[in-house]
Parts: C-alpha cells; structure tokens; sequence
C-alpha cells in the first residue's frame, strides 16, 4: 500500500499544536470588515480548536 498523501488545501488551513491539538482559523475574517464590531473582528483573530467530531477526519487529510 502506497504512503498517503496529504491534502495540500488541508495543510494550508490546519496547524498541530505541540501537544498534538489541531487547531484552525476563525470564519467572517476575510473582508466586509467595516461594519463589524473590532471586538468581534479581535475574536475572530485569534485561532481555535478543531471540533472534535471533525478531528478524525482532519487527521487523515494531513496524513496523521
């Protein structure tokens, strides 16, 4: 069975803590920025966990 390969779009979007957590960025972030609140546009920055029904499936896109 050949190795598998990783999901370059998967790899673009998840990160593996060191503690082996995935984490991932927040939605709504990209634009139509002006008539969000900068609270919420500060929240939206920072990262966060994977779900956990959706770790194994992020997992096997990066390969792990």
């Amino acid at each position: 069975m050949p190795k598998m390969k990783t999901d370059r779009g998967a790899a673009k979007r998840f990160k593996i803590t060191g503690s082996g957590k995935l984490r991932r960025r927040r939605a709504f972030r990209s634009h139509i920025l002006e008539k969000k609140p900068t609270t919420r546009t500060r929240r939206l920055a920072r990262e966060a966990d994977v779900a956990p029904g959706d770790v194994k499936a992020v997992k096997r896109l990066l390969g792990i």
